[in-house]
């Protein structure tokens, strides 16, 4: 699982700040006039921040079950972060603050 969260922190960082917008899904899609449309820094650090986000809950599940000595703790903070990170990334970066006018 520790994995997976080093996964999340680096395509946060090759997201935002290697502007790997490609990743984001759909954008690579449109055409130059629909992504002027868009605030794709805004969106970038968007999904940097969800991503660090996602790590650290699992990062701090990790901990957490090891202190325990409880597995199924690393195992509901991964879930848990998946289940609130990606609908909120979804909901936030298809929502009209990331629009220009």
């Amino acid at each position: 699982m520790i994995v997976v969260a080093i996964i999340f922190i680096l395509l946060g960082v090759l997201i935002r700040y290697c502007k790997w917008y490609f990743l984001i899904a759909g954008y690579n899609t449109m055409s130059d006039e629909e992504k002027q449309k868009y605030d794709i820094e805004g969106i970038a650090k968007l999904f940097r921040n969800v991503m660090f986000g996602m790590a650290s809950m699992i990062i701090l599940g990790y901990f957490i079950a090891k202190f325990f000595k409880s597995p199924n703790i690393l195992e509901c903070s991964f879930w848990i972060s998946i289940i609130i990170g990606v609908p909120y990334l979804l909901i936030k970066s298809n929502s009209k603050r990331y629009r220009k006018n």
